[in-house]
Parts: structure tokens; sequence; C-alpha cells
């Protein structure tokens, strides 16, 4: 006996008609923007990102991962009586560099989204 599909079988409404193949295309570029993300994220994470404070005393360098990787001082900056000073250089330096990561791992995923789907990033 054959089987009648309603609205949702072959050529209807459902998974098997025109809405079928719109689903597939959205899957397809879906998951290509899911591969440029990884790809970004991997980049970004092994980047370098380099700052300085106090006109160069202090220069930090980070990676995308949001890992300090070196720490520089100018011997000139180092004084004994006045560490306070040399703490908030430091912190300066660091948060700067970690910025600048963190700005341009923003613009890569927006671009890789296409600047699409809000709330994700």
């Amino acid at each position: 006996m054959a089987r009648k599909f309603g609205g949702y079988g072959r050529g209807g409404a459902g998974m098997g008609g025109m809405g079928g193949m719109n689903m597939n295309a959205m899957i397809k570029k879906a998951q290509k923007m899911q591969e440029e993300m990884v790809k970004a994220q991997e980049e970004l994470g092994n980047k370098e990102y380099t700052a300085t404070s106090g006109g160069g005393a202090v220069t930090a360098v980070v990676k995308g991962s949001n890992q300090l990787l070196s720490l520089k001082l100018n011997p000139e900056v180092v004084d004994p009586d006045d560490i306070e000073m040399l703490e908030d250089l430091i912190v300066t330096a660091v948060n700067q560099a970690l910025k600048q990561a963190d700005e341009e791992s923003a613009s890569i995923m927006r671009q890789a989204t296409g600047g699409g789907m809000p709330g994700l990033f």
C-alpha cells in the first residue's frame, strides 16, 4: 500500500522540500564559520602583543591566550625607595598588552562571523 507523506514528505514544506535545501546551506555556512573561528582563535592564541609604560621603563609581552611571556624593566626605574611606582608601571604595561590581545581577538571574531550572532562574543 502506498504511503502518503502529508505536508512533510518529498517536496513538502519539511526537510525534503525547498526548506531542506535552505537548511543545508545554512548548516554548511555555520560549519564554515565555525572552522574559520577555530582557525582564528588558534592564530590569535599564538600571537604576541607588546606594551610599554613609563616611557619605556617597563615592557610587557603577552600571548593572545592571555599568558605573560616576558617583563623587562629598565634598570633606571628600579628605585628601592619607590617600589609602588614600579608595581603600577608593571600593572599598566601588562594590562595594555592584554587589552591589545582582547581587542584584536574581538575584531577577528566579528569578521569571522560577519558581524552576526550578537551576544556570542
